[in-house]
C-alpha cells in the first residue's frame, strides 16, 4: 500500500524522508566529503575552511598559489610568523532575495598555514590577487640560497 505524505510506514520510515527524497543522499555526500577532503566539510557557518594551495620552490623563492575565488582583497591577510606563512581571511556570504535551496559553495573564515622549509627574507614578500588566485612570493634569505663552491 503506498504511503501518503507525512504518514509513517510500518517499517519505521520518518515522514520527512518521504517529503525530501534526496536528503539522505546529500547527507551521505557530505559525510564522504569529510573523509576524502577535510576542507569540504567546512562549508558550515562559523567553521574555518582551508583553501587549495600549490607550493613551488625556485632557486630564489617559495611561490604559493592559493585558490580564493570571490574573496575581496581587503578580506585577506598574509603574515609570516617564525618559519610559517599564514594566510587568513573571510569569504562573505552574498545577500540573497530568494530562498536558498542548496548551499555547496564555501563561505566564512578560511585559514592556511604552511611551513617554510628554510630562512626567508620577510621584508621582501610580495602578494598579488588576480582572477581569484592569490600569489605569494616568499624570497629566500640571501644566506640560505645555495651556491656552488669551487674546490681548490
Amino acid at each position: 500500500m503506498p504511503a501518503r505524505r507525512g504518514e509513517r510506514r510500518e517499517w519505521g520510515g520518518a515522514p520527512d524522508a518521504w517529503q525530501e527524497p534526496f536528503r539522505e543522499l546529500e547527507e551521505l555526500w557530505d559525510r564522504m566529503g569529510q573523509l576524502f577532503d577535510p576542507g569540504w566539510a567546512m562549508t558550515r557557518t562559523g567553521v574555518a575552511w582551508q583553501p587549495m594551495v600549490d607550493l613551488e620552490e625556485t632557486e630564489s623563492a617559495y611561490l604559493f598559489e592559493v585558490d580564493l575565488p570571490g574573496v575581496a582583497r581587503d578580506d585577506i591577510r598574509v603574515e609570516v610568523r617564525g618559519q610559517e606563512l599564514w594566510i587568513t581571511g573571510e569569504l562573505k556570504e552574498k545577500e540573497r532575495t530568494g530562498v536558498l535551496r542548496r548551499k555547496m559553495r564555501r563561505t566564512g573564515s578560511f585559514s592556511f598555514r604552511g611551513s617554510l622549509p628554510g630562512e626567508v627574507d620577510a621584508d621582501e614578500i610580495e602578494a598579488n590577487l588576480m582572477d581569484g588566485v592569490l600569489s605569494v612570493k616568499v624570497p629566500k634569505s640571501k644566506d640560505s640560497t645555495s651556491r656552488r663552491i669551487e674546490i681548490k
